[in-house]
C-alpha cells in the first residue's frame, strides 16, 4: 500500500524543530511519508536524520515584498503539482496565506491551516497591521471556505473570531490546543530555589508583555521583595515588536532583572524557575507556559486568548489584567510569599498537561483530523 504524503509548511527550520518535529514523527509512525517545506538554515541534516524529507523555500516573515511572496506561491504551485501530496499542513498566518493560495489547484489534496495565534497582523492596531488585515481577510474568505480546506485553532477565542467574520466553515474547523509537550522530556521537578525565581521565557517582543514584566521587577526591587527576575529568549529582528538589544542590556545593568538570552536546554532552564510568567497581549497557546506546566511550575499570565487555555485562574496559576503592572506585581507578590500555594498550583499544572495537553494527545488529535478530512473529500 502506497504511503500517504504529508507536506508540512513552516516558515523556518528552527521553528519546525521547536514546535512540529513531534507531530512529524507521529505521522511517520502512523504511515505517512513526511516532507518539510521550510527556509533551511542549519538544521537540514538533523531533520533528515529523523526520516523527514526537506525542501528549501526562501520564506521571510519580515518581507514586505509582494513579489517575493508571489515567487514562493509559484514555487509551491510547481512542487504541489509535481508531488501531489495527500495532505498539506500550513503553520502560522503568513505561511497559511502563501500555502493556501498555492494549493488552490490541488482539489484532491486536504489543506490543513494551523493558526498558532493571530500574531502581529491580527493583534496590532498599527496602521501597517490594519492595512495587511484589509488585504488578507478577503483572501482567507476566498480560499479557506473551500471543501478540502480545514482549519486548526489553538484557542476558542481565535476560532470564534474567524467564525464571526465568516472566514471559515465551522464544521471544517477544529480546536487543538497547542503543539503539545513531551512529558518524558519535561519531567516534573522540585523547585530548589531559596529565593523564588520569576522567569519570563519568550522572544524579546513588546507584545509579550516584557515591558510590564520589567516594570513589575523594578517595583519589586524598590520594595525589597525576596525574588529574582529573569528574562530568557532571543531577540527577533524580523518582528516589528522586537525589543532592541541596547534596551535589554540597559535593564540588566540596572540590576533588577537579568536577560539570559537564548537557551538550548529549555527543561533545565525552566526547572531553575519558581514561577513562570507571560503577560502577553495575545497568544495561540504559549509553548513556554505549556513546558513550565509540564515541569510542575505555577503560572502567571494575562487574561487574554491563548493564555486562558493553559492558566486556570486560582488553580494552576493566576490570570492578571492586560497591560496592568499593578495586577501583575500583586500576583507575583502573592506567589513569591506563599510556598505552599506555589507547590499546589505546580502540581495542578503538571496534571493538566498529562491529561489534556501532552504531545501524544495533541498529535493523535491532529492525525485523526487528517483522516477525517481525507475521508470527507474522497
Amino acid at each position: 500500500m502506497t504511503k500517504k504524503k504529508l507536506f508540512i509548511v513552516v516558515s523556518e527550520d528552527w521553528s519546525f524543530l521547536l514546535h512540529r518535529i513531534s507531530l512529524a514523527l507521529s505521522a511517520i509512525e502512523a504511515g505517512y511519508d513526511v516532507t518539510l517545506l521550510t527556509k533551511v538554515s542549519k538544521f537540514e541534516e538533523k531533520i533528515k536524520e529523523k526520516g523527514i524529507n526537506v525542501i528549501n523555500i526562501n520564506f521571510s516573515r519580515s518581507s514586505k515584498s509582494p513579489l517575493a511572496d508571489l515567487f514562493n506561491v509559484i514555487k509551491l504551485i510547481c512542487i504541489f503539482k509535481k508531488e501531489k501530496p495527500d495532505v498539506i499542513h500550513n503553520v502560522a498566518v503568513k505561511t497559511i496565506l502563501i500555502g493556501s493560495i498555492a494549493a488552490l489547484f490541488n482539489k484532491k489534496t486536504v489543506v490543513v491551516n494551523a493558526f498558532t495565534g493571530l500574531g502581529y497582523v491580527f493583534s496590532s492596531n498599527q496602521f501597517q497591521a490594519r492595512l495587511i488585515r484589509l488585504f488578507i481577510k478577503p483572501v482567507f474568505k476566498l480560499v479557506m471556505r473551500r471543501r478540502n480546506y480545514w482549519t486548526i485553532f489553538q484557542n476558542l477565542d481565535d476560532m470564534n473570531l474567524f467564525n464571526q467574520q465568516g472566514l471559515i466553515v465551522s464544521k471544517r474547523s477544529a480546536l487543538i490546543r497547542g503543539s503539545g509537550v513531551d512529558t518524558n522530556e519535561y519531567l516534573q521537578t522540585i523547585d530548589k530555589n531559596t529565593t523564588p525565581v520569576v522567569m519570563l521565557v519568550s522572544r524579546m517582543l513588546w507584545s509579550k508583555g516584557i515591558g510590564e514584566f520589567v516594570e513589575a521587577a523594578r517595583r519589586a526591587y524598590e520594595q525589597n521583595m525576596e525574588a529574582k527576575f529573569v528574562l530568557v529568549g532571543d531577540i527577533d529582528p524580523d518582528n516589528p515588536m522586537s525589543i532592541p538589544i541596547s534596551t535589554l542590556n540597559k535593564w540588566t545593568s540596572e540590576g533588577y532583572v537579568t536577560w539570559q538570552g537564548h537557551s538550548d536546554n529549555m527543561p533545565e532552564t525552566l526547572s531553575s524557575a519558581s514561577i513562570v510568567c507571560l503577560p502577553s497581549y495575545r497568544e495561540g497557546l504559549p509553548k513556554s507556559l505549556l513546558e513550565a506546566a509540564a515541569l510542575g511550575r505555577p503560572l502567571i499570565a494575562t487574561d487574554v486568548p491563548g493564555c486562558r487555555e493553559i492558566v486556570k485562574n486560582g488553580e494552576n496559576g493566576i490570570l492578571v489584567k492586560l497591560k496592568d503592572v499593578d495586577s501583575l506585581y500583586n500576583a507575583i507578590k502573592m506567589l513569591t510569599e506563599n510556598d505552599e500555594m506555589r507547590r499546589a498550583m505546580g502540581q495542578k499544572s503538571r496534571l493538566l498537561v498529562e491529561t489534556e495537553l501532552s504531545a501524544e494527545i495533541i498529535n493523535a488529535q491532529t492525525i485523526k483530523l487528517y483522516k477525517t478530512a481525507l475521508d470527507f473529500i474522497h
